[in-house]
C-alpha cells in the first residue's frame, strides 16, 4: 500500500490532477437533485456510458474489420462465427447504439419538459441538439458499414438525397461515394466517417456540452411558481446552491447505478439475440430485396414511402433541416417564463403529438412492404369462391385484373401483393364510377392506366371490381352528386375502343 501510494503521489505531483478533476467532481448542485427527483437527472450520464461502450466496442471490431467491398461482408461473418465473442462485440456494438439514441431521446425530452433549456442554458441544449445531429450520424454510417442490402440500398437513398441539393448536389455524391457509383471508395470513405470523424467531432461537442453543465449549473427541478426571469435568476440560483450539495457523491453515485444498470441491460439484448445481420450480401440485381433501415431512420423512411413525388425532395431535405432548425431556435424563442410541464401546455402536446406521429411512421416503415410482390400474377390464382359466381363481362375482368398483374400489389382473401389495399370487398367501398376513375386516373401509389387498357379492358376490369363484396350485399353507393362528379372526370379519359 505504501508503494502504491508513492506511485499515485508521484503521478499527482506532476499532473495536478486533484487541483484540476477535484472541485469539478465536487462542483455544488440544488439540493433538490440529491433526493428522488435526482433519477429524472440520469439519462445524460447513462447517454455519455452508451458512447463509451461504442467506443470500446467499435475498437476491437476495427480490429478485424476489413473496408473494402470485396472483404466487409465477410470480415463481419468472420467476427460472428469464428473471432473469439466476436458475435458479442457486435451485439454489444449494436445494442449500446440503439441505447444511446433511445436515452439521448429520453434526456432532450426530459430537458424540453423540465424547461431546462431556458436561461441560461441556451447553449448546452444547442450542444444536446448536436450531439443528437452526430449520434444519428454514427448510427447510419455503422449500419452502411454492414454492407448487405440494407445497407447497400439505405447509402443509395441517402446519397439520392445529397444529389437533390441545390448546385453542390452532384458533388457531394462524388464525394460521398468516392466515385460514380457505390463500391469499395464508398466504403472506406463511410468507414473514416464512422472511426474518426464523427466520433471525433462527438467528443469535442461533449466535451463543450459538459463544460457548459458544469459552468451554468444543473437546473433545478421547475417550480410553477419560479418562473425564469433573466435579470434576477442568476442571483436566486446562486442563493439555491448555498444550500446545495455537492455532485460527487450526492448524484454521482446515482448516475452510476443508473450506468451499470443499462450496461447490464445492453449485454443481456446481446446475448439473448445476438448482433444485427449481415443479411443478404449486397446485389443491385436483386429485385426481391425488402431492405429496412434500421429502427431509428424508419419514420422518415415511412414518410418518404408516402409522399408523393413530387414533395421527396422536400421531405428528405427540407424537413430534417426544417427539424434541426426549430429545436436549435426553441431557447431563442421560450428562453424564460414557465418551466414546469403543468403550466406549459402546448410544450407537452408538441412532445405527444411527435411521439405518436413517430410511433406510427416506424410501425409503418416496419411493417408495408417494400416492392410489389413480382411474381403474384402468376402464382396467385384468383380464389375460386369468387369465380365461381361471376359472370362472362365479370370474369373478362378477371382475365384483365390478373394479366395486368394487378395481383402483385393487390390481394385477394389475403393472398396476394401487399402495396395496395386488399380488394375482396372493394365493391362495398366504391362503386362503378368512382372505380373507373381511380383505374384511369390512378392516385395515392397507384399509377393511371387510362392509356394502357381500352375502353372494353376498363369496362370488364369494373365490372369485376364491383362483383368483389360478399354475396347479398349491394354494391357501394355514393350520392348522386359525388357519383355524376366522379362520371364526369373519369369519362375523358377513357381511350376508345378501335
Amino acid at each position: 500500500m505504501n508503494t502504491l501510494r508513492k506511485i499515485v503521489d508521484w503521478f499527482e505531483s506532476r499532473l495536478q490532477l486533484r487541483d484540476s478533476l477535484w472541485p469539478v467532481m465536487r462542483h455544488p448542485i440544488p439540493a433538490e437533485v440529491s433526493t428522488r427527483k435526482g433519477w429524472w437527472y440520469v439519462f445524460g450520464s447513462m447517454t455519455m456510458t452508451f458512447f463509451v461502450l461504442q467506443v470500446v466496442t467499435g475498437i476491437c471490431l476495427a480490429l478485424d474489420y476489413e473496408p473494402t467491398a470485396e472483404g466487409a461482408y465477410a470480415s463481419l461473418e468472420y467476427l460472428n462465427y469464428e473471432a473469439p465473442v466476436g458475435w458479442l462485440l457486435r451485439a454489444m456494438h449494436y445494442y449500446s447504439a440503439s441505447a444511446m439514441v433511445v436515452m439521448l431521446v429520453v434526456h432532450m425530452t426530459q430537458v424540453f419538459l423540465m424547461g431546462a433549456f431556458k436561461y441560461p442554458r441556451e447553449l448546452t441544449w444547442m450542444a444536446g441538439v448536436g450531439l443528437m445531429v452526430l449520434t444519428l450520424g454514427l448510427a447510419f454510417t455503422g449500419q452502411v458499414l454492414r454492407f448487405d442490402g440494407d445497407a447497400y440500398w439505405g447509402a443509395g437513398v441517402a446519397v439520392s438525397a445529397l444529389g437533390r441539393v441545390p448546385a453542390a448536389g452532384p458533388s457531394l455524391v462524388h464525394l460521398v461515394l468516392g466515385g460514380e457509383y457505390i463500391g469499395g471508395h464508398t466504403l472506406s470513405r463511410f468507414f473514416a466517417l464512422h472511426v474518426f470523424v464523427l466520433p471525433a467531432l462527438l467528443v469535442a461537442v461533449l466535451s463543450l456540452h459538459l463544460y457548459l453543465v458544469v459552468k451554468r449549473g444543473i437546473s433545478e427541478p421547475p417550480d410553477p411558481n419560479r418562473p425564469v426571469v433573466p435579470e434576477r435568476y442568476d442571483e436566486e440560483y446562486s442563493r439555491l446552491l448555498e444550500c446545495g450539495v455537492p455532485f460527487f457523491p450526492h448524484a454521482f453515485y446515482r448516475d452510476g447505478v443508473a450506468c451499470a444498470i443499462g450496461v447490464l441491460i445492453v449485454v443481456g439484448l446481446a446475448v439473448v439475440f445476438g448482433p444485427k445481420g449481415p443479411m443478404a450480401p449486397a446485389d443491385p440485381t436483386l429485385i426481391q430485396a425488402e431492405p429496412r433501415p434500421d429502427w431509428y431512420f424508419l419514420p422518415l423512411f415511412a414518410l418518404a414511402a408516402l409522399a408523393p413525388p413530387s414533395m421527396e425532395t422536400l421531405l428528405l431535405l427540407g424537413l430534417p433541416a426544417l427539424g434541426i432548425g426549430v429545436l436549435l431556435a426553441v431557447p431563442l424563442i421560450a428562453g424564460k417564463g414557465q418551466r414546469s410541464a403543468t403550466r406549459r401546455p402546448f410544450a407537452v402536446v408538441c412532445v405527444t403529438v411527435s411521439f405518436v406521429c413517430l410511433s406510427v411512421l416506424g410501425w409503418y416503415g416496419k411493417t408495408s412492404p417494400w416492392s410489389p410482390q413480382m411474381d403474384a400474377w402468376s402464382g396467385e390464382p384468383i380464389p375460386r369462391r369468387i369465380v365461381a359466381r361471376l359472370s362472362p363481362l365479370e370474369l373478362q375482368g378477371a382475365v384483365v385484373f390478373q394479366h395486368k398483374c394487378c395481383r402483385n400489389c393487390h390481394a385477394l382473401d389475403g393472398r396476394g401483393g401487399k402495396r395496395g389495399p386488399d380488394l375482396t370487398s372493394v365493391g362495398t367501398r366504391l362503386n362503378y364510377d368512382a372505380m373507373v376513375r381511380q383505374v384511369v386516373q390512378g392516385g395515392g401509389n397507384m399509377p393511371t392506366y387510362g392509356q394502357k387498357l381500352n375502353r372494353a379492358e376498363i369496362d370488364a376490369l369494373v365490372a369485376f371490381l364491383v362483383a368483389l363484396r360478399p354475396e347479398g350485399v349491394p354494391p357501394a353507393n355514393l350520392p348522386a352528386a359525388a357519383s355524376s362528379a366522379n362520371s364526369e372526370i373519369a369519362q375523358p379519359g377513357i381511350p376508345q375502343s378501335p
